[in-house]
């Protein structure tokens, strides 16, 4: 049988209608980011597409240093790299090919013409399926050789990902805690979470009130409480798992360079969850505080934290909108290299 994905890759590839690198850019909007804030753009020269950030959508309380718009940008090159290989082209891939263009974080071009592996083909396939899971989760433990499945899949892209023993989760959860209680007094805070929490038919990008997730009244998962400047939406209790799995994503480093090999790492793992029939949440509260984030660098290794992560089996969870591929498509000479 001839899967679409197959058709696609007999479609000329250009970014108009009905052409295959334009499907590849819509997979690569479907990337996760911060608060869904979507803080990308992308230019198309030819068989090359250049990703830009798009700066005036980083959040200045959370991320001003800018590390976790380089993560959602690095998730969104990954989905565009696992797109153009499942419909049967190797992608080519440069980070930060222009020195003097701060705001080109990569550039991927179509490449020759290769069968397309398995692994691609069902990392592609559940790019529309991965969304951010803040429900309750089972209390079925995630089998090893899944655990193993992730850890391989941010190894891929040169990272580390580590699920944490029972000690060491209740010691990451507690920063996780600690982060989020702090940020709960910060009104610079409530400020910046209102802006991406404002609901409205018409908006495409934004954490909507349906993501926002029950509250855990134990606390023994410390879920982001989007509901904080939205007295009408309070989240209503349910009772979360008591062993959650918890993992912790790492890098050897901590440039803008690592964290999109970071954001790579972290979509993969996030895809690779999905094709298990994992759920996942990124719990981002305590990497976003800088002495908190240092209690979880593993100096033995000298590893940087990029991501909390919790896995588990979990009910459906509704897609975050995201804003039509016309408006993040930008136009410009093309730059060299």
């Amino acid at each position: 049988m001839t899967t679409d994905r197959g058709r696609a890759a007999t479609t000329a590839w250009t970014a108009g209608p009905d052409g295959a690198l334009r499907a590849c850019l819509e997979d690569a909007v479907a990337a996760p980011s911060v608060h869904n804030t979507q803080p990308w753009r992308f230019r198309v020269h030819g068989a090359t597409v250049e990703i830009l950030a798009d700066r005036a959508r980083r959040l200045d309380v959370l991320d001003p240093q800018g590390r976790e718009l380089f993560l959602s940008l690095g998730a969104a090159v990954f989905n565009l790299r696992a797109a153009m290989l499942a419909r049967g082209r190797v992608p080519v891939l440069r980070l930060l090919p222009e020195p003097d263009e701060p705001d080109l974080v990569a550039r991927v071009t179509v490449g020759p013409a290769t069968r397309p592996p398995a692994t691609a083909t069902l990392l592609a396939d559940a790019i529309p399926r991965r969304h951010t899971n803040r429900q309750p989760f089972s209390e079925i433990p995630v089998p090893a050789d899944v655990l193993a499945d992730l850890s391989a899949a941010a190894d891929a892209e040169g990272a580390r990902l580590v699920v944490t023993d029972p000690e060491a989760r209740d010691a990451v959860l507690d920063v996780v805690r600690i982060a989020e209680q702090r940020r709960r007094h910060d009104p610079a805070y409530w400020r910046e979470l209102s802006e991406w929490t404002r609901g409205g038919p018409e908006r495409r990008d934004g954490v909507p009130p349906e993501a926002f997730g029950p509250w855990d009244a134990l606390e023994t998962v410390p879920i982001r409480d989007f509901s904080v400047v939205r007295p009408a939406r309070r989240r209503r209790p349910a009772p979360f798992e008591r062993a959650p799995t918890i993992a912790v994503l790492y890098t050897a480093g901590d440039t803008p360079a690592n964290w999109l090999r970071a954001g790579q790492a972290l979509e993969r793992v996030l895809l690779t969850a999905t094709v298990r029939g994992l759920a996942s949440t990124i719990m981002t509260q305590p990497v976003e505080v800088p002495h908190l984030r240092a209690l979880l660098r593993d100096a033995s290794g000298g590893y940087d934290a990029q991501a909390v992560l919790r896995f588990g089996y979990g009910p459906f969870s509704a897609a975050s909108a995201r804003r039509p591929l016309d408006e993040v498509l930008v136009e410009g000479p093309p730059t060299d290299g």
